[in-house]
């Protein structure tokens, strides 16, 4: 019996705000987790759901994509991963009726929240050119419509095929494969708009576009910075990792505009100790201004360099290049501009030094806190200098860990999801499959809206996610998806992408991960890649939400077999019944997954190949780890003006919004909140709990305005403010991205406050 979903579309502009918390978990967030869950799925589900979750025989948790222990808990998953369980599991159901009742002009008007909260889809679903309303199609002629129109463009590249993180690597594989095939690198996906300047940077300094750390590393560790990120809401299971490294003597210093409960304190709800006490993880928070980190680590190195003995000069001498052109540069770092890019007093910054020189191992941790300004890419880099001077790459207990958000986001682009494939990979496609893949590059995310925009794409098929909610200039990404000649997206659940189509729109409905896939009468697996490198299977056991319903894996073959006909070479058919079949041929095509069926079957799968890491070998151009020496920059503010971060409410996944809660930042029942230093809000001129209107300001002169916040006054570093996204993502101009990357500068964005009309 399904439960009911809620009614109406509720309030969320009238946030109720109390004092933030300091500690993370505990008990409030088991009564939390099981609230939610049995709201969504009932006693029963929630029980033989939930302990299925990230074991060894069960399912890769669709939330995040932290890796599994060794050694697991009965209870291996986290808060969010519970809520994202559950919403992926619930008992509610979004059918045909549900689209008869509402048409796209009344979905337009909801929220996210809204959207979301209203169950599984159960049917395919077709808005005809100029109809009101969703109606069922059967899957036969959906694919005819998505052939239809693909085969009516005047040339392979006027099509997208943008992919999110929750696909599994048997799926994204097909899907890339599919897409080459049929003559496009036009391969877009979340990593352009997350962690593409970890990539950029990495791939440029240490030749492997990955982080070199496994779990392991981070309990041995000496010392953990964590730069940039939340990972008590974004990664909780992070801070079971942190605990484990401070029981085994690891300091960790924090550094990051805000001050987050889960670094605070962690109060681990699988032990009793941990519940009634808790450990205190960070032992130095350095509150650096909004982007000012490349600064902090250029001073670091040049305080390094300084030391006599701290450099690892024998490690320098024969694993890097360009050491003396990157120390000429760190040695012109200057306190004064340091302190004013970062906001730092002197004495933390030299207490963080006694803390480096006093490690023999340290691990830098970071998330999108780094990767989301202008200066990203260059701001990593140093990331990897500091790192390097001391040896810190290659060796236990130390190296770099970039952590990712998408459960497989990291397995998507192993796959080949990429709009810039290395020739390498391309060749091994076309020896493989017997065809020609194009090698001209693609369009990553940014430069997909604006061939939308520009009517130079025609057709947009999204392989999972909610794009328009995900992308920034919300505005300008909206128009683009209007413009369109057909929008096609994979999902589970409603979000705000079905209500903004183009002139035709297709909703095929998925499996997830929870749900038992069956196909040629044998029950399937898929696999998916952590954080760390660490490729694993994936298994649900729920019944499908509706018989009606897809795999990704049968989606994409049946499309191919529709689009590209007798003409293709390549067994879809086989690869729908059977996947094993698919890995097989990833074991041929992707370096490091040989003998790719023996080596998932093993518990707790296997660890890809990481040649720093493993051999301290790095595949660069100049075969040598690369320091680098690029200016420092940081963000320039005008009088009067604040930089604003967009972030997660602790009640949200990306853009999936589970509540209204920020539990740990006190914010209950609403998101229309920024967050203002108390200082900053009263010289200019808001009080706490008065209402603004955010008007971002970039070169273009184009006003962007997000209205209606309340404003909190809250601890966060000087002259910077922080607001969810994607309520703000209209805020960030779609031409502001990172140098090299790419990426949407969301984390930067200069704003004014305006007294709103809600006052």
């Amino acid at each position: 019996m399904a439960s009911k979903p809620p009614k109406g579309d509720p309030v969320q502009d009238a946030p109720q705000v109390a004092p933030a918390r300091h500690a993370a978990a505990g008990l409030p967030a088991i009564g939390h987790t099981l609230k939610i869950a049995q709201r969504q799925m009932g006693v029963r589900r929630t029980a033989l759901t939930l302990l299925r979750v990230n074991q060894k025989d069960g399912f890769d948790c669709p939330g995040c994509a932290w890796p599994e222990p060794d050694h697991r808990h009965k209870a291996e998953f986290c808060e969010n991963g519970a809520k994202a369980v559950a919403e992926e599991a619930t008992l509610r159901r979004v059918t045909p009726a549900f689209f008869a009742e509402h048409p796209v002009a009344d979905l337009a008007t909801r929220s996210g929240y809204w959207l979301g909260q209203q169950g599984r889809l159960t049917h395919p679903m077709y808005l005809a050119e100029g109809a009101e309303r969703y109606e069922p199609v059967s899957w036969e002629r959906a694919f005819d419509i998505v052939a239809e129109e693909l085969t009516a463009l005047d040339g392979p590249d006027e099509s997208v095929f943008y992919t999110s993180g929750r696909t599994s690597n048997e799926a994204a594989f097909l899907y890339q494969l599919f897409a080459r095939e049929f003559g496009t690198n036009n391969l877009p996906d979340c990593s352009n708009m997350c962690h593409e300047s970890s990539g950029s940077a990495l791939t440029e300094t240490l030749g492997v576009g990955k982080g070199s750390v496994l779990l392991d590393d981070l309990h041995q560790s000496d010392l953990i910075i964590v730069a940039g990120q939340n990972p008590g809401t974004n990664h909780p299971r992070m801070l079971s990792a942190l605990e484990k490294a401070k029981n085994n003597g690891a300091r960790i210093i924090t550094v990051n505009p805000l001050p987050e409960a889960g670094l605070e304190r962690f109060k681990n709800p699988q032990t009793p100790q941990g519940m009634l006490k808790g450990t205190a993880l960070t032992d130095l928070f350095l509150q650096v201004r909004i982007g000012g980190d490349q600064a902090l680590f250029r001073l670091l190195n040049k305080l390094i360099l300084e030391t006599e003995g701290a450099v690892d000069q024998e490690f320098i001498d024969a694993h890097t290049h360009g050491y003396e052109e990157f120390a000429a540069a760190a040695r012109d770092a200057d306190w004064d501009d340091t302190l004013k890019a970062t906001g730092l007093e002197r004495a933390r910054v030299e207490e963080a030094l006694r803390m480096v020189l006093a490690s023999e191992r340290t691990v830098v941790c970071w998330a999108m806190g780094l990767t989301q300004h202008k200066h990203s890419v260059p701001t990593i880099r140093e990331v990897v200098n500091f790192l390097l001077l001391r040896g810190n790459i290659g060796r236990p207990g130390a190296g770099v860990c970039p952590v990712r958000g998408h459960s497989n986001v990291q397995g998507d682009r192993t796959m080949g999801i990429f709009e810039r494939p290395a020739p390498a990979f391309l060749d091994a496609l076309e020896k493989e499959f017997g065809f020609a893949p194009p090698r001209h590059h693609g369009l990553d995310v940014v430069r997909a809206i604006r061939a939308l925009r520009d009517g130079e794409a025609k057709v947009f098929f999204a392989m999972g996610g909610n794009f328009v909610a995900a992308s920034p200039d919300t505005e300008v990404t909206e128009a683009a998806m209007r413009k369109a000649r057909l929008t096609v997206h994979v999902s589970t659940k409603l979000n705000r992408s079905h209500a903004v189509t183009g002139a035709r729109a297709l909703i095929l409905p998925t499996l997830g991960r929870t749900e038992r896939d069956v196909q040629g009468g044998t029950e399937q697996f898929v696999t998916v890649e952590d954080s760390m490198g660490m490729v694993h299977a994936s298994r649900g056991r729920l019944q499908p939400a509706s018989p009606a319903l897809l795999s990704e894996p049968a989606i994409v073959c049946r499309l191919a077999r529709r689009v590209l006909g007798s003409a293709s070479r390549t067994p879809w058919e086989e690869f729908e019944k059977d996947y094993a079949a698919v890995r097989d041929r990833i074991a041929r095509v992707v370096p490091g997954f040989e003998d790719f069926n023996t080596k998932v079957a093993a518990p707790g799968g296997f660890a890809l190949p990481h040649a720093p890491r493993d051999e301290r070998r790095f595949p660069t151009a100049t075969g040598k780890a690369n320091f680098t020496a690029a200016p420092v920059e940081c963000p320039t503010v005008p009088e009067g003006r604040l930089l604003l971060q967009t972030l997660r409410s602790h009640d949200q996944y990306n853009t999936t919004i589970y509540g209204l809660d920020d539990r740990y930042r006190g914010i209950r029942n609403g998101r229309r909140v920024v967050l203002v230093h108390p200082d900053d809000a009263r010289a200019l001129g808001f009080a706490d709990g008065s209402y603004a209107d955010l008007v971002s300001e970039w070169r273009d002169g184009v006003e962007r305005r997000a209205p209606g916040f309340r404003i909190v006054h809250y601890p966060t570093a000087r002259g910077c403010a922080a607001a969810y996204y994607p309520e703000t993502n209209v805020l960030v101009p779609l031409d502001a991205t990172a140098d090299t990357s790419n990426t949407p500068a969301s984390k930067s964005v200069v704003v004014r406050l305006e007294q709103s009309a809600v006052d």
